[in-house]
C-alpha cells in the first residue's frame, strides 16, 4: 500500500493551492481561520465562485456536469480548501442529494436538479431527523400519502441544518405501514415555498440560528419528485448517509483547527506547559491516524480494491476529534472563553481585550456547538453496534 501521492497528484495540489489563493475572498478565509460567523452570502458567495468553476461538484462524475476527479485528488481539493481557510461545502446538495439523484433518479430528475446543484445557486436542506426519530430514522412518521399525480404530506422534521435558506428539501416520508418499518420509507423531494411549509427557528445556547423545526401542513408534492420507487427510500437513504458520515470525519478540518489550537495556546502562554503539550501532541497523533485511514481507504479505491466500509468508523474518530480540539481551545482561552453574550460576540469583544487573540472569538459557541458531532448522522453507539456487525463480522 503507498501512502504517498505521485508527482501528478502533487501537481494537481499546487494548481488547486493556486487557485484558491487566488480566488478565495480573505474576508470569508478570516472568518473562518477564527471561527466568526459566516452568513448565508458568505456560504453561497463561495458555493457560486465554486460552482462557476465548475468545482462545487468536485465528487461528481464527468457525465454529470463533475471534473471527474479521482479519490485522491478529491481529497487534496478538500485539504487545500480547508487549510486555505474556505467554508465547508454545504453538503446537502452537491454531496449528499446529488449523489442520490444520479444513482437512483431518472433522467428528467437529473437534468431538472444537478445544474442548480452544480452551480451553487440552490440551496437543499435535508429533511430527515424527526422528533422521537433521530439515529432511529427507520421510525420516521412524516406522512406522504399518494393522491392522483400528487403526495399530500403531513409531519415535522427537526434539527434541520441551516433549513431556514432551503430552497428545496430532500425527504423521508412515509409511504406505507405495512411489513417492516423500513420497508414504507420513500424518498421524495419537495419545495420548501410551497404552501404549508413552516420553517421555526431553534435557537442554541449562544443565540445563533443554525437549526430548526420544519412542519408539513397538507403540502402537495408532485408526484414526479419521487425518487426512484414508493417504498424504496430506506435503500436510497443509505446510500446518502455514507457520504454524510465521511463528510462528518472532515480531517483535513482537525488539521487546520490544530494549527488554530497551537496558536491560541501560544499567545496565551500555554504552549510552553509539558502538560498541555501533552495533550495538543495526543491530539495530533490522532488525527494523522485518521489521515492514514482516509488515505487507506483513497489508495485501496484507486488500485481497484475493496475498501472497508469504514464510513461508520470515520465519522467516530472524526466526530470525536472535533470535540477534543473544541476542549483544549478552551482550556487554552481560560477566561476569555466564558463570553456567550451574543452582542458582545457580535462587536468583536473577545478580540479587542488588550493583547487580544482573534483567535479566540467565539470559543464557547464551537465548543458547544461540537457537542453535538457525535450524535448527528447516526449517534457514535449506534455506529459502533454497525462497524462491529460489517466490519469486524
Amino acid at each position: 500500500m503507498d501512502l504517498s501521492f505521485t508527482p501528478e497528484e502533487q501537481k494537481f495540489r499546487e494548481e488547486v493551492r493556486a487557485w484558491v489563493k487566488e480566488n478565495l475572498p480573505q474576508e470569508i478565509s478570516h472568518k473562518v481561520h477564527n471561527a466568526l460567523e459566516l452568513t448565508r452570502d458568505d456560504l453561497q458567495g463561495w458555493a457560486r465562485i465554486l460552482g462557476k468553476k465548475g468545482w462545487l461538484g468536485y465528487g461528481w462524475p464527468k457525465e454529470f456536469g463533475g471534473p471527474g476527479w479521482t479519490a485522491i485528488q478529491r481529497h487534496l481539493f478538500e485539504e487545500e480548501t480547508a487549510l486555505a481557510g474556505a467554508p465547508r461545502i454545504i453538503p446537502f446538495g452537491p454531496v449528499m442529494v446529488a449523489p442520490v439523484i444520479m444513482a437512483f433518479g431518472n433522467a428528467e430528475q437529473q437534468k431538472r436538479f444537478l445544474p442548480g446543484i452544480a452551480s451553487g445557486e440552490v440551496w437543499w436542506s435535508q429533511g430527515y431527523s424527526e422528533p422521537g426519530s433521530g439515529s432511529d430514522l427507520a421510525s420516521v412518521k412524516t406522512k406522504a400519502e399518494r393522491k392522483g399525480d400528487k403526495y399530500i404530506v403531513n409531519g415535522q422534521k427537526t434539527w434541520t441544518t441551516l433549513g431556514q435558506y432551503g430552497d428545496w428539501m430532500f425527504n423521508l416520508v412515509r409511504t406505507s405501514n405495512e411489513g417492516k418499518p423500513q420497508t414504507g420509507i420513500s424518498f421524495l423531494l419537495l419545495d420548501m415555498k410551497s404552501p404549508g411549509v413552516t420553517v421555526r427557528p431553534i435557537k442554541l445556547l449562544d443565540g445563533g440560528h443554525e437549526v430548526n423545526e420544519v412542519f408539513f401542513d397538507n403540502v402537495e408534492v408532485p408526484a414526479e419528485n419521487l425518487i426512484g420507487e414508493e417504498n424504496k427510500g430506506w435503500t436510497y437513504a443509505k446510500h446518502l448517509l455514507s457520504h454524510e458520515r465521511t463528510n462528518i470525519a472532515d480531517v483535513n478540518r482537525a488539521k487546520r483547527e490544530l494549527e488554530r489550537l497551537k496558536r491560541i495556546a501560544k499567545s496565551e502562554g500555554l504552549y510552553d506547559d509539558q502538560r498541555f503539550r501533552d495533550e495538543i501532541a495526543r491530539l495530533e497523533v490522532d488525527i494523522v491516524a485518521l489521515e492514514m485511514m482516509v488515505l487507506r481507504v483513497l489508495s485501496a479505491a484507486t488500485s481497484g480494491k475493496n475498501s472497508l466500509d469504514v464510513a461508520g468508523l470515520l465519522k467516530i474518530r472524526g466526530s470525536e476529534i472535533q470535540q477534543r480540539y473544541s476542549e483544549l481551545m478552551m482550556l487554552a482561552g481560560g477566561p476569555y472563553s466564558l463570553p456567550l453574550i451574543r452582542e458582545a460576540m457580535e462587536a468583536g469583544w473577545q478580540g479587542n481585550f488588550p493583547g487580544g487573540n482573534p483567535a479566540l472569538a467565539p470559543l464557547t459557541s464551537t465548543f458547544f456547538n461540537m457537542r453535538k458531532t457525535t450524535i448527528y448522522g447516526g449517534s457514535n453507539e449506534v455506529q459502533r453496534n454497525i462497524v462491529a456487525q460489517t466490519v469486524l463480522g
